[in-house]
């Protein structure tokens, strides 16, 4: 390794585990050869040395399955191009199910997995006890087995990438622990190490579970946190096949592996233990550490892994391992560019599945620093999915109790965290609470998901087929297309912008023709230089050059920087998402209820679609804009928070004179769909266009400037777009007889030509709905006669394309 570190360099890559050094190579290959990557003690002492080196292919989203692909096909490249062995034992990986649940799931994960190309085999029980005689099938339904995964040497990785990095010219220092990262004026300035500064561009925290502590140093937010996570080694075992595959008995929360002739027994508890407790520090020199044996804790894991695994029974221990392991807020990954510091990258929050990522993550993450967005659906893993809160130690350390276990739990449709809740919730969330609302997460906010009926508990009974839910969203869809329904927004993303430039400014940021008229507001998107959807947002036109932009509350960080990037500072930009509620009030009845709480004119001719004014409710100040993501006549009523708990109860009042309902977050993803309305992160994101989602409608390309995308969007108007969104009904289904969600195959006769993106059923019109992307060659001529059909759970349903949404009100003109 390199021993004179440099004065300056461009990038500077923290952590010389499997991540820092897969960044460190792809920054280098890309072209980026001014980089060094420091390690405070050497390479793999952090976490690296003792993972179990699983590798797995197919992931929950596209994306994550790129990734996984992506690093496999790498591993086996590098062997041969720099001559180093990666310890790849490709032996495949069997998951086995052992309730009806957990079959259905793994069914999914089949069918997903033909859009991907990842071979996947189904067993029943039977074939399960041929081919894996090692499996004590009692009480198993069956499995799912994937030829191409299983597992690598970790430190045959790391060594492999560090070599790769050096050879394309990335410079490696051990013994270089960084002290603090140096900011100037919101700008990555450079590092210190020991005492010496370096000058950099770019810094990527590759540190591991280091890097939330590292991050606070300098006021940047990096939830994740470690947890005790444990595994245990037996001695040699005769006749132990060395093709076992890794075999994942999730509901048992257990996994084996073969070891040099031994068996490795892990687990994924459902509640974990916080390390480091006393401190709430990683010790700053816990190189190839180890934490107290718990066998106490480990033991009933290991009964039910020998009642799986009747082998283990007399096979003795040779090692118990207790070591710290990080997890994240939804065990997914932290990538991209770090909130409120310019150039500062993440690249951490594994979640144990650092070396089968690791080659992934870091070519993504060397893509995003040098190209400065990434064409592909990463929200998933996208740092700005989180706030500031979130890496709160109350807050990290009682949620990774949880998360550490929802590797091995069920991956329920709609399931909500336990741990951490109550983070923030509106001045009348007793009222909501007392009303039937079931709760769920949007933004940090505690929103009704749905309202319990007929005195029934407010709680989810999770399932992939019927939900517990139906009922609730019946009434509550019903009611508002009917008459009126309530629905709590506030978690929406709401940002001011003022200044003498914030119209120019806009105009180039965003899509459509921005209005600068007081009262008017715009549907559009953000896109990045490549015409990638960043953003779907509404502008509104408060007063003369003073604008509000309100989004989704998922994405409030994440559009908040991409606004921010293209911001100049004579724009004056205020996150006021805190300091107003919101309440949707729509259906037919909307404008009625409202006039009688309001002595404003809400009619059509003085109150149009589209169009927003400050009202007075009950002497109170209230800011109405006529919208509806729900296809309804109705209004977006923002008030500040003081006066939010009198507004709710004057509409609750009055509502009992015109059938009023609340509603929750299912009612409206519902109706939205009805209407054909699209949600970024599910129908749209960077890996689309807006040519390809049919939004279209929200370009202006003859406005005097030039928006962000515009000349990619050009280049794709001259060439026929390669997917097309589509709208779909499945045929004779009933509600949760199928379950539609996203990531489903769509098929044209017996050939894969697309994948759903959404999917609900819809009671007012008594249809399974989906949307999703189709390959548009296939769409050319009458396709309501083709025979198109979705896969679910390895089954076949027939489809139908919707030329039209379901939803035929007209809203806009009454």
């Amino acid at each position: 390794m390199n021993k004179k570190l440099p004065n300056s360099c461009k990038v500077v890559v923290i952590g010389g585990g499997v991540i820092g050094c897969s960044v460190a190579y792809h920054l280098a290959k890309f072209g980026w050869k001014d980089t060094i990557l420091l390690e405070r003690d050497q390479l793999t002492s952090g976490t690296t040395w003792h993972a179990a080196g699983l590798v797995s292919q197919l992931g929950p989203s596209a994306g994550i399955t790129k990734i996984r692909k992506y690093t496999l096909d790498l591993y086996k490249e590098l062997e041969k191009k720099v001559d180093h062995s990666a310890g790849l034992r490709l032996n495949g990986a069997l998951s086995i199910a052992e309730n009806q649940g957990r079959w259905e799931e793994l069914k999914r994960q089949a069918t997903t997995a033909q859009l991907y190309d990842v071979d996947v085999k189904i067993f029943d029980k039977e074939s399960v006890k041929e081919k894996f005689p090692i499996v004590n099938v009692e009480n198993v339904i069956g499995g799912i087995f994937m030829p191409g995964d299983g597992a690598a040497d970790p430190s045959g990785v790391t060594h492999m990438l560090a070599k790769a990095a050096k050879l394309e010219g990335a410079k490696i220092f051990e013994k270089s622990p960084v002290e603090k990262i140096l900011v100037k004026n919101g700008r990555i300035a450079g590092v210190r190490v020991n005492g010496t500064d370096i000058d950099c561009e770019y810094v990527v925290l590759a540190s591991g579970m280091w890097s939330r502590q590292i991050g606070e140093k300098i006021g940047a937010s990096i939830p994740l946190y470690p947890a005790e996570h444990f595994y245990i080694i037996t001695e040699p075992i005769d006749n132990l096949s060395k093709t076992l595959p890794v075999i994942r008995d999730f509901d048992n929360r257990t996994y084996i592996k073969e070891d040099a002739g031994k068996i490795l027994v892990g687990i994924f508890e459902g509640k974990s233990i916080p390390a480091f407790e006393k401190t709430n520090l990683v010790p700053e020199d816990f190189s190839f550490g180890e934490l107290p044996e718990n066998f106490e804790h480990f033991e009933p894991y290991l009964k039910s892994a020998i009642d799986r695994f009747p082998v283990l029974e007399t096979a003795g221990i040779r090692k118990f391992f207790s070591g710290p392991e990080s997890f994240t807020p939804d065990t997914n990954s932290l990538l991209g560019e770090v909130p409120g510091f310019k150039n500062l990258f993440a690249c951490c929050g594994l979640n144990s599945i650092g070396i089968g990522s690791g080659g992934g993550v870091g070519k993504v993450t060397a893509e995003w620093m040098i190209n400065g967005h990434i064409n592909e659906d990463l929200f998933i893993y996208d740092i700005k999915r989180f706030q500031n809160f979130h890496s709160n130690l109350d807050f990290i350390k009682e949620r990774i109790t949880e998360t550490l276990g929802d590797l091995y739990g069920m991956h329920w449709p709609y399931k909500q965290h336990k741990t951490s809740r109550n983070q923030k919730i509106t001045p009348y969330h007793d009222e909501l609470k007392k009303a039937g609302a079931c709760f769920g997460v949007a933004g940090g906010y505690e929103r009704p998901m749905w309202y319990a009926l007929n005195g029934d508990k407010p709680e989810y009974k999770y399932s992939y087929k019927y939900q517990n839910w139906y009922p609730s969203a019946e009434y509550e869809t019903k009611n508002t297309r009917k008459n009126v329904g309530l629905f709590e927004l506030s978690p929406f993303a709401k940002f001011d912008l003022k200044g003498d430039q914030t119209f120019d400014e806009l105009q180039k940021i965003c899509t459509a023709n921005i209005k600068n008229i007081p009262g008017k507001s715009t549907y559009t998107q953000m896109l990045n230089e490549d015409g990638g959807i960043e953003a779907d947002l509404t502008v509104v036109c408060i007063a003369n050059d003073y604008f509000r932009i309100i989004s989704s509350a998922a994405t409030r960080e994440r559009d908040k920087f991409h606004i921010l990037k293209h911001l100049s500072k004579e724009v004056k930009f205020i996150d006021v998402t805190d300091d107003f509620c919101c309440l949707g009030l729509f259906g037919p009845k909307s404008r009625d209820l409202l006039s009688k709480i309001s002595n404003e004119n809400l009619s059509n001719e003085n109150f149009k679609f589209s169009t927003a004014k400050q009202i007075k409710i009950k002497d109170m100040d209230v800011w109405a804009q006529r919208l509806s993501y729900v296809g309804e006549l109705g209004y977006e009523l923002y008030v500040e928070k003081n006066s939010a708990k009198e507004l709710f109860e004057a509409i609750v009042l009055e509502g009992k004179n015109h059938n009023l309902s609340l509603c929750g977050a299912h009612a409206m993803d519902i109706m939205r769909m009805e209407s054909g309305f699209l949600h970024w992160g599910h129908d749209i994101s960077p890996e689309e266009n807006q040519l390809e989602a049919g939004l279209d409608f929200a370009i202006s390309y003859k406005k005097n400037i030039d928006f962000i995308g515009k000349d990619a969007l050009l280049k794709l108007k001259e060439k026929s777009v390669s997917k097309k969104m589509i709208m779909l009904n499945l045929n004779n289904s009933k509600p949760g007889e199928p379950l539609l969600l996203h990531d489903e195959p769509i098929y044209l006769d017996k050939e894969i030509v697309g994948r759903t993106t959404s999917g609900n059923y819809s009671f007012n019109y008594g249809k399974n709905l989906a949307f999703g992307y189709v390959k548009t060659k296939f769409l050319n001529g009458n396709n309501s006669n083709k025979d198109f059909y979705i896969e679910i759970e390895k089954k076949l349903h027939q489809a139908q394309i919707l030329d039209k949404p379901l939803n035929k009100s007209n809203f806009k003109n009454i």
